[in-house]
């Protein structure tokens, strides 16, 4: 039947119940029983009328509704007609009304529980005095009106949301329809462009406004508008650079302990949503600095009094660069210099390796003792660095247990200029938000790099730190604040040199008349790679790094050397056991130059190394690594003068620029070596590397002479030494152990002075 339809009792004899009688009961139970259907689904569709009434109003008007389709019958008050009775009109019944403690009682349960069960609704009933069914059915249609009634609610807030809706809708429509093109100022017509056209629009608006914002941003910071800058990506992976030469980074047995982080930079945690805009600003105004720093001559740069290097007035920097990061915390001093070179690279390539933090760390391995991405604010665009952001931490040494390193967490920013120049920049982010106790803080620093003919490309670079260099001994004062320690000198030297070892090992036209040279394209790879791990592990037990696993032991009884253990388990670059390393760093009143040679030579070894005891030392094979012929890796073989003692192979790489030299040596197994020559894996050749790294004193290139010596043109020599004292990684360390490291890294040094006329006093 139709919902919401009433029919007569008389008209439905059938439904009213099995025996047709449903005596006793009260209207809301009788018209449940007699109309299931209407029950089913909650379709209790009469019951609409009584959505304001009372409990006792809607009941009144159900039995009078009920009464008024039978007023045909006779009075209200007659009771039933017997069975015997033949009228064939229904018998009229009376249905009594719940009273009205009975509705307050069952409406304060049904406020408590809902949904009786069989037990509750017998109790129920006893109480009242009703037939449990009549509490059932009361529950049941009590239950639909309240539904009912929160449909209704619902309906109502719907219907209001959607004249809402509706309102607004026609107001957009509105202003779309005099909406006008912001390129051309003619008028849009969205309704015909193609889905992707229109996302391409929105698109592009979006990046508009995130140019015109970054803009505006820079404007306020440095005084002019900064334009087409790089619309910044979502993080990506660091792409890895193939220049056919190996991976040169980031991988197991390749100085991929240095990447670890120390206690003082895992401190340091990824910038939070609300530091990337203050980050971006930051960046874009580095850029415009450095840029200008790169390009401007006096007053910001004048020359030195010796005409060598550039020094910045530091008055008229504050005067052109007002803002920055802050002002020079109390205590720190100012190390600011500025280099070019030509370098034998691509600017490409050189974006990529700088860009990339473990070819960046393994380039630079005597300067970067470790490094780490926090996060990537951005990729760049267009398949290129253009317009990458990078958080950073990272600490920078000097291959010396006499100067700390320095820490530093910064943004780095790579950007392409109009006139196809490259650009890197570095700026500290403690401004905004302070690190745990910094003591070295980077104003923009960075490079600019054009593209030269032939593959090569033009760097310039500027090195701008504030540091706190108390802890710097003595002997290396000089050197730190000349600015050759840590400046732009070094860093591009060092770069130049990196660059022409890369070329090295990706040439194929060796000639094969020389003896000893090794042609073998693959074997000169693996051998390049073994020496290149060699200097990253003998670097990372020099320097006062806290990155590494090393312990300064007590009580070795020299105060100039240290002595640090560490035990090697599971590490296919080292032997398995206890490992001790010994580095010490003194002044030699001779040229580096005349130290490099001395202890590169092969035919002078035997005059410092105590190791080869006497034995005629030959070198079997070497590769050179650019235009000096003092780079270069060479093996070594020491024939032992002792015929109960078998031979020593020694793989050695000597580098040198005018900043930094080195000399670093280690035994190799004979037959792993033969594997490597093959082009066989070097990552599972066992290392301990010992050696030298030789500075000049400071005092040359200012012809002001350390107090300690009256002379000037000196060297600082730093001798480190990693020697296997037990093969059992849980062997406890004798004292007897640490004397004998002692031992021989003091007669080493004794037997450098002597061979170099330098006997001390």
């Amino acid at each position: 039947m139709p919902a919401g339809v009433m029919i007569p009792a008389r008209n439905m004899p059938s439904m009213i119940g099995v025996n047709g009688n449903v005596g006793g009961f009260g209207s809301t139970s009788g018209l449940a029983l007699g109309q299931p259907n209407m029950m089913e689904g909650h379709e209790f569709h009469h019951l609409d009328m009584t959505h304001n009434t009372s409990e006792g109003d809607m009941t009144r008007i159900r039995d009078e509704e009920f009464d008024s389709t039978n007023t045909k019958s006779g009075s209200e008050n007659q009771e039933g007609a017997s069975g015997d009775d033949q009228d064939p009109r229904p018998k009229k019944k009376r249905y009594h009304r719940h009273t009205q403690h009975q509705i307050q009682e069952m409406e304060a349960f049904f406020k408590e529980c809902p949904h009786p069960d069989d037990k509750q609704r017998k109790e129920l009933s006893r109480e009242l005095g009703l037939e449990p069914l009549q509490v059932k059915f009361w529950f049941q249609n009590k239950r639909t009106q309240m539904k009912t009634q929160h449909e209704r609610h619902e309906n109502t807030q719907l219907r209001n949301e959607n004249e809402k809706l509706r309102a607004d809708n026609m107001r957009y429509r509105e202003a779309l329809s005099n909406a006008s093109c912001p390129n051309c100022g003619g008028p849009t017509a969205i309704g015909e462009m193609s889905f992707d056209e229109h996302h391409l629009r929105l698109e592009n608006t979006r990046l508009r406004e995130e140019i015109d914002r970054i803009s505006a941003i820079a404007a306020r910071y440095v005084g002019k508008p900064v334009v087409n800058y790089p619309v910044l990506s979502p993080p990506m992976p660091p792409r890895p650079v193939d220049l056919g030469v190996g991976n040169f980074g980031g991988q197991p047995g390749l100085g991929g302990d240095i990447y670890e982080a120390g206690d003082l930079l895992r401190s340091i945690s990824a910038p939070t949503e609300a530091d990337k805009p203050m980050i971006i600003e930051l960046a874009v105004a580095a850029m415009e600095e450095l840029i200008r720093m790169a390009q401007m001559d006096e007053p910001l740069w004048m020359n030195s009094l010796d005409g060598i290097d550039a020094v910045l007035n530091e008055d008229e920097y504050i005067r052109i660069f007002p803002h920055g990061i802050g002002p020079k915390p109390t205590g720190f001093k100012c190390e600011a210099s500025r280099e070019t070179a030509v370098v034998i690279m691509n600017h490409i390539n050189l974006v990529e390796y700088l860009m990339d933090v473990n070819q960046w760390s393994t380039l630079f391995s005597g300067i970067v003792s470790r490094a780490l991405t926090l996060e990537v604010l951005s990729t760049g665009v267009a398949g290129n660095y253009n317009g990458a952001l990078q958080v950073m931490t990272a600490e920078f040494q000097l291959p010396t247990p006499l100067v700390p390193t320095r820490e530093s967490y910064y943004v780095r920013y790579c950007k392409q200029h109009a006139d196809g120049t490259w650009a890197v920049v570095d700026v500290s982010l403690d401004s905004i938000r302070p690190g745990p106790a910094a003591r070295c803080r980077r104003r923009p620093s960075g490079c600019l790099i054009q593209e030269m003919p032939n593959g090569y490309s033009k760097v310039t670079w500027v090195e701008h730190v504030e540091v706190d260099d108390r802890g710097v001994h003595n002997l290396y004062k000089h050197l730190v604040s000349s600015g050759h320690a840590f400046g732009a000198k070094r860093w591009v030297a060092t770069l130049n040199r990196q660059c022409e070892r890369l070329a090295s090992a990706m040439a194929t036209n060796i000639p094969a008349g020389d003896a000893g040279v090794i042609t073998n394209q693959e074997g000169r790879k693996s051998m390049m790679k073994l020496a290149e791990r060699m200097v990253i592990s003998f670097c990372a037990g020099v320097s006062a790094s806290t990155a590494h696993t090393w312990t300064t032991l007590s009580g070795t009884g020299a105060d100039d050397v240290r002595v640090m253990t560490r035990k090697s388990v599971d590490d296919p670059g080292r032997p398995p056991g206890i490992v001790l390393s010994a580095a010490t760093s003194f002044w030699l009143p001779v040229p580096p130059k005349r130290v490099f040679d001395f202890l590169r030579d092969e035919n002078t070894r035997n005059e410092w190394d105590i190791l080869s005891n006497g034995g005629v030392v030959q070198e079997m094979a070497h590769i050179a690594n650019g235009r000096d012929t003092g780079n270069s890796v060479s093996l070594i073989r020491v024939n032992s003068a002792n015929s109960s003692q078998s031979n020593m192979l020694i793989l050695q790489e000597s580098c040198t620029d005018q900043t930094a030299s080195f000399v670093i040596y280690a035994p190799v197994d004979i037959v792993a070596m033969n594997v490597v020559l093959n082009g066989g894996d070097p990552d599972y050749v066992a290392l301990l590397p010992s050696g030298f790294a030789i500075f000049p004193d400071g005092t040359a290139a200012h012809g002001v002479g350390m107090e300690e010596s009256g002379s000037t043109g000196g060297s600082l020599l730093t001798v480190a030494f990693q020697i296997l004292v037990d093969s059992v990684p849980t062997a406890k360390l004798s004292l007897g152990s640490v004397a004998t490291v002692n031992n021989l890294i003091a007669c080493t040094v004794e037997r450098i002075k002597a061979s170099l006329s330098c006997e001390s006093a």
